[in-house]
């Protein structure tokens, strides 16, 4: 049995509005040996670095709209696949992925680019993995632009969600747990206010050739802390507890239609400092992933939180 697969190169041959060209650096697999990994690298740093990660089930593609306004602002763009996902190696075994692996391979791709002065826009499992990294390494990082993101707690309100997971989260876990196969391009689609066309939700279906590729969008979700006692929760409250400490400006920029993450807004703008520097903006006409629906107005309000760093 193979333990590491790799997607055909032409699956990715025309994706549109996608020009980027392809990097790699092999990060640590542990068992398996070196995985490769990928990453877009776009633009000059005259300013600094936007370390941009996505969550599940997408992969860099998803911050095309994005990657343009910044580089012309004159910031360099990072664009991680995490291990799994687009374009990166994709472990087969379930077992293998864990929280502390994908921040851990992360922070090999800041420390090994040697990323400074950056900015960490996260979406989804980008906050999770982007904060724990941030958490790690406060010093590489100059602010943050979080968007319909959380980082899971289990703690009551003011300090968590009340109710967390509520009934949308803990049965998709639960899904999760239990399926062997996931329509990537379908599950973004249902979480977007209007329907993505035909060739864009492709794109998103490109790195999964078959079912035996899509290990790491079913693993991931299953590593979602749904209570005080699950594995992640005393990394993630670690997590917080830098955040609360984090005095560098904290952006929020979350969708009007999201039901999944909204009410983490509130939880980043009363805990961190960092929130009372920086612009809050609610980006209209967006579901779940707002960068492919609304990625002109999120990419504009990246640009303007960049220039208050500048």
């Amino acid at each position: 049995m193979v333990a590491v697969l790799r997607t055909p190169d032409d699956r990715f041959a025309g994706l549109p509005d996608f020009p980027f060209q392809p990097r790699y650096l092999n990060v640590d697999g542990g068992p398996l040996g070196p995985l490769r990994m990928h990453y877009l690298d776009e633009g000059a740093a005259q300013h600094g670095t936007v370390l941009m990660v996505h969550g599940e089930p997408s992969w860099s593609f998803l911050y095309r709209k994005l990657i343009p306004p910044v580089v012309n602002a004159g910031w360099r763009c990072i664009a991680p696949d995490h291990i799994g996902f687009g374009r990166s190696d994709k472990p087969v075994e379930r077992s293998f992925f864990t929280a502390d692996r994908f921040v851990g391979w992360l922070g090999e791709l800041v420390e090994r680019l040697d990323l400074r002065n950056t900015v960490l826009v996260c979406q989804d499992w980008g906050g999770p993995i982007g904060l724990r990294t941030l958490a790690d390494m406060p010093e590489r990082f100059a602010g943050v632009f979080a968007t319909n993101t959380l980082l899971p707690n289990a703690e009551p309100p003011p300090r968590g969600v009340a109710g967390w997971p509520g009934p949308i989260v803990e049965p998709w876990v639960e899904f999760c747990r239990t399926a062997t196969d996931l329509n990537v391009s379908e599950t973004i689609a249902a979480t977007c206010v209007q329907r993505p066309a035909p060739e864009v939700l492709a794109a998103y279906d490109a790195p999964f050739p078959d079912a035996s590729y899509k290990t790491a969008t079913l693993a991931i979700t299953t590593l979602i802390p749904l209570h005080a006692e699950a594995e992640g929760i005393a990394q993630n409250r670690a997590a917080w507890e830098v955040l609360e400490q984090f005095h560098k400006p904290f952006a929020t920029a979350f969708s009007d239609a999201d039901p999944s993450t909204a009410p983490w807004e509130e939880v980043f703008r009363r805990r961190i400092p960092g929130c009372a520097l920086a612009p809050h903006v609610r980006i209209e006409g967006a579901g779940h992933f707002v960068q492919e629906e609304q990625g002109k107005a999120l990419g504009a309000a990246l640009v303007q939180f960049l220039r208050t760093l500048e």
